[in-house]
């Protein structure tokens, strides 16, 4: 996968947590809210770790934080104490289901809602520093198109464009594509169609999008697959859980499973 490289090349510390060997950065995002891009960030952390991955989860929706709520999680510290620097990043992880680790942020905390840039990249390089072995760091990030949005979509490897079949959810994916990859120089984006009625309607999402891109951008997006509607999903999260370690014979998580093992 190519690395998108950002000032400094600040993506160096996503990538090395340990430094036996690079960590693969999965930026989840969409644009726009609702799309369900937490819960996948969730789902597909679970997927990868039930494939002995070595997963850490980053939620990095600052400000309007809720992985630890949909996980049913006890935080005691979290990314603004990190940022204040009472303390590191070792200090607030979090052991979540299925061996995941989780990095918490701060649901409405203002210092991490109106996060600088010079911050933003503080906090990306503050993972070099960390001693937890990872192999894949999912990082859910906020919604629109915000700084920490751009800076964490850039330091990934690979970018996860969650979309789904609504014209202000497609609307939102291609400006967020297009901000990515005419000012950050991101190119390779990966289209997740979300809340669909089968593979079919999936397919025919991601073209939309895509004829759309690839008329006007210079990007190559990549079709990585579809999570269909599943009541198992709304199950999952009033039981604070992930679909696919509840209900890991249901549609939602076999499809997780399918795009955990691109």
């Amino acid at each position: 996968m190519h690395l998108h490289s950002i000032n400094g090349d600040q993506a160096a510390g996503l990538r090395k947590p340990t430094a036996a060997q690079p960590v693969r950065v999965i930026a989840i995002t969409g644009g726009k809210g609702g799309v369900g891009k937490t819960m996948v960030s969730i789902n597909l952390a679970l997927a990868l770790a039930a494939r002995n991955r070595r997963v850490m989860l980053l939620d990095a929706d600052l400000g309007l934080a809720n992985v630890d709520v949909l996980l049913g999680l006890q935080v005691e510290r979290n990314l603004s104490h990190v940022m204040e620097g009472s303390c590191n990043l070792d200090d607030i992880i979090l052991d979540g289901p299925g061996g995941i680790k989780v990095v918490p942020a701060s649901s409405g905390a203002r210092q991490l809602a109106s996060t600088t840039p010079a911050q933003n990249s503080g906090l990306i390089w503050a993972f070099s520093e960390m001693t937890t072995p990872v192999d894949d760091l999912v990082i859910d990030t906020a919604a629109g198109i915000v700084d920490s949005v751009i800076r964490f979509s850039s330091a990934a490897q690979e970018v996860v464009v969650v979309v789904c079949d609504e014209p202000a959810s497609i609307t939102d994916a291609y400006a967020l594509i297009k901000v990515l990859s005419r000012d950050h120089g991101v190119k390779r984006f990966n289209i997740l169609a979300n809340k669909t009625r089968g593979a079919v309607d999936g397919r025919e999402l991601f073209e939309k999008i895509s004829k759309v891109a690839q008329r006007f951008l210079e990007v190559s997006l990549s079709y990585i697959g579809h999570v269909p509607h599943d009541s198992c999903v709304r199950k999952a999260i009033q039981r604070q859980c992930g679909v696919v370690d509840q209900f890991p014979a249901s549609r939602a998580a076999k499809a997780f499973d399918d795009i955990a093992s691109q």
